[in-house]
């Protein structure tokens, strides 16, 4: 097992640059220099966001790697150009997300199953 601070070689946080949410979407992109100078961690990491779009939370999860570390490896990404972090989208207010009627009727069929 390696510990987390040896994967991002002891930084707690990435790149003040980059500001990555739990929901911040993150997408690879396309680049002739894709994995050059990039180490086992956030090759693996990189590998799972070209499997499409995915929130920087899922991704900590797939990885099964802390949260923190997810977010100095994917700041790594960026800072290489591998990644785009865009930042979570939020729900308009107003929206049918703030409907009290849709959020009972979503409590409701949680508690059916």
């Amino acid at each position: 097992m390696v510990r987390p601070y040896t994967v991002t070689r002891g930084r707690t946080r990435p790149s003040d640059r980059y500001a990555i949410d739990l929901m911040s979407r993150v997408t690879a992109l396309d680049t002739d220099a894709a994995g050059s100078g990039v180490d086992h961690a956030g090759a693996a990491l990189l590998e799972l966001v070209r499997r499409g779009p995915r929130p920087v939370a899922e991704l900590a999860a797939d990885a099964d790697l802390p949260l923190t570390v997810v977010r100095v490896l994917l700041g790594d990404l960026a800072e290489a150009g591998l990644v785009r972090i865009d930042p979570p989208r939020r729900a308009p207010a107003g929206g049918a997300a703030a409907d009290p009627g849709v959020l009972r009727e979503i409590v409701d069929r949680l508690r059916e199953i």
